[in-house]
């Protein structure tokens, strides 16, 4: 509720569809960003600002996003929450994404410490958890994960 600035995503091949979530941010007057492959940053996000009259386009996987646009970048530090998808995830948090590691590095600065911005929060089907994820020192976890069941806090070990 007291989030202003939300990352989420255009859902895609079966991915939770947080359409709804962003129509619920427009009408209370938060400012939503969509994630969008950088242009000058190998395997990296950045997070450009969405209105339902934002123009999209494909990108390279042929995933709708904002065309780049410079003045509309937000700092991934300055949003309040991003929420992204899973292909799988376990209750400490670790998740599974598509394998390219674009939120991974986007996070990067996150690492090793639990910061308290942006808060990330995975969304999936329920029959998308595992007992457990092996990670790797460059993963970031996430902070909640929400289901069609139950919303999980990490427990991180």
């Amino acid at each position: 509720m007291r989030a202003k600035r939300i990352a989420c995503y255009l859902a895609n091949d079966g991915e939770i569809d947080p359409a709804q979530l962003m129509d619920t941010a427009f009408k209370s007057g938060k400012q939503c960003f969509l994630p969008v492959l950088h242009p000058l940053q190998a395997n990296q996000l950045c997070f450009i600002e969405y209105t339902p009259r934002t123009k999209l386009v494909p990108n390279k996987f042929g995933i709708l996003e904002p065309a780049f646009n410079n003045t509309h970048i937000a700092p991934t530090w300055s949003l309040d929450v991003i929420f992204m998808p899973l292909v799988g995830f376990d209750r400490q948090g670790n998740r599974m994404g598509m394998g390219g590691g674009y939120y991974d590095r986007t996070l990067a600065f996150m690492s090793g410490e639990r910061k308290p911005k942006p808060k990330l929060v995975g969304l999936a089907h329920s029959c998308q958890e595992l007992a457990i994820i092996a990670h790797q020192s460059w993963d970031i976890p996430l902070h909640l994960i929400v289901t069609d069941r139950e919303i999980i806090c990490a427990k991180q070990k």
